[in-house]
């Protein structure tokens, strides 16, 4: 039996889609949403621009916020992280 978290029981607090969006759309809809948010709450956020998977793992390296999960599902891309 495998330990990982499936992708569909990840809850979130906080939901953005940023789909149709290209950078740095994305990324400056996720700094305001982390920035509403509370320490602790998980934020999920769809996004189509490929670019977003570089840019959400350097946004969380940068300011120290855990990537919870990602996931593609197709041209979509599903990212779940924590503000610390």
């Amino acid at each position: 039996m495998s330990n990982a978290i499936s992708h569909m029981d990840l809850s979130h607090d906080h939901f953005i889609d940023a789909s149709g969006l290209l950078c740095p759309e994305p990324i400056m809809l996720l700094h305001n949403a982390v920035r509403d948010a509370e320490s602790g709450e998980v934020i999920k956020m769809l996004s189509t621009d490929p670019s977003t998977k570089r840019d959400i793992n350097r946004f969380c390296e940068f300011l120290g916020h855990e990537l919870l999960s990602e996931e593609e599902q197709g041209d979509e891309f599903l990212f779940w992280l924590k503000k610390v």
